[in-house]
């Protein structure tokens, strides 16, 4: 079967250039030689171009801080470091002490809301909080500390960041528009604004803001992965396996950068190179985590495509047994056990459990439609 196969996301270095050979010196002489005569130097050859580690990454979260050294501005900057090294114990401490000092200041507000939001550990999904009770809190701080500072991006990014989470589009377009034009050379300002266009439906411009947050900040992997993401989903696939190249290159050791540029290798694959690169790399990603569901059903997707069929069924049942209710494995399993006629009742019954995952997924009727076709023998398997 060939449609409906479901791959989920979240390059090798080139070889150096061939060195010219160099000829060798003339031999050593005991006498000048004839005027006649030119002596040619050889010129040796350029050395090797090594290439530049990436910067460090700037802070994820934007300074409340003015960059002063009052006690305000070093309780602000202690709740950004320990919020940006994720203790929220500490960040929520030194929040309150900075509103203590400046009861009615936009800033210690912002971080307040901030660790409400932080501690909820939702995605920056479109309306993954709605209703939640941290992020309905946060609101009402970041509306208070925006109706104080207008002029405040942080303020307006992080209302911007709660919109999102609660679903509401105009409003999350609104602050993060403000927050940039206040902010342009902000990455996270950028970085947000190019998340709501992503979430909202609108790839181009997404591509556009976080690829001004990657430029701005680039030696995040974060924020390249996020490029990534939104170029291939804009089916800019080089531009996104070179986003996610970026990404594996700082953070070598991240499981998910892995999976990323595998998949992304995968949506792209022009040849049986590519296919090699892409299994290398999500097999890469289970080695790092082998706890993850999708990794093992995209791994099966790509033995799939290159014709291991007994491996592509042994990494999806791997992923169903981690998580029975992703509905891409169920289906990717149906399409590896419908080439056989011997499996196509157990195909079926996949297909079956996906449907019960999401009814109204139209890959599970086009595969079901399929399989009835190979069952009366009108296609090929």
């Amino acid at each position: 079967m060939t449609l409906g196969l479901g791959l989920v996301t979240g390059c090798a270095p080139s070889l150096p250039p061939p060195v010219a050979s160099v000829p060798p010196p003339p031999a050593t002489r005991t006498h000048e030689p004839p005027a006649s005569v030119t002596v040619v130097k050889t010129e040796t050859p350029p050395p090797p171009v090594v290439e530049e580690p990436p910067p460090p990454a700037k802070p994820a979260v934007m300074a409340l801080s003015g960059g002063t050294d009052s006690p305000i501005d070093r309780a602000l900057a202690t709740g950004d470091h320990a919020l940006d090294a994720g203790d929220l114990v500490a960040a929520l401490r030194a929040y309150e002490a900075a509103r203590v000092l400046a009861p009615h200041a936009a800033a210690p507000l912002v971080g307040l809301g901030r660790v409400r939001v932080t501690k909820t550990d939702l995605p920056l999904d479109y309306a993954a909080g709605k209703g939640n009770a941290d992020v309905l809190a946060a609101k009402a701080m970041l509306k208070r500390a925006v109706t104080i500072d207008p002029g405040f991006a942080p303020g307006q990014v992080e209302l911007g960041r709660v919109f999102l989470l609660l679903g509401d589009a105009d409003g999350a377009m609104d602050s993060l528009h403000r927050a940039v034009a206040l902010a342009p050379g902000e990455a996270e300002a950028h970085s947000v604004l190019g998340v709501a266009f992503l979430a909202t439906g609108h790839a181009d411009d997404a591509v556009r803001e976080l690829r001004a947050a990657a430029t701005l900040d680039p030696g995040s992997a974060e924020r390249h992965g996020n490029l990534g993401t939104a170029c291939l989903m804009n089916g800019k696939v080089a531009d996104a396996v070179h986003e996610y190249e970026l990404e594996v290159r700082i953070s070598g050791n991240d499981a998910r950068a892995h999976s990323d540029l595998g998949a992304a290798l995968l949506a792209g694959a022009a040849g049986d190179a590519d296919l090699t690169r892409a299994i290398a790399e999500l097999t890469r990603a289970l080695a790092l985590d082998p706890s993850r569901a999708t990794f093992h059903s995209n791994l099966g997707y790509a033995l799939q495509l290159k014709g291991s069929l007994p491996e592509a069924i042994a990494e999806y049942r791997r992923a169903l047994a981690k998580d029975p209710h992703l509905a891409s494995a169920w289906i990717n399993l149906a399409t590896a056990l419908a080439k056989d006629p011997k499996t196509r009742a157990e195909a079926r019954s996949a297909l079956g459990e996906a449907r019960k995952i999401d009814p109204t997924d139209p890959r599970v009727k086009a595969n079901e439609e399929e399989l009835d076709a190979l069952e009366h023998g009108r296609i090929a398997p």
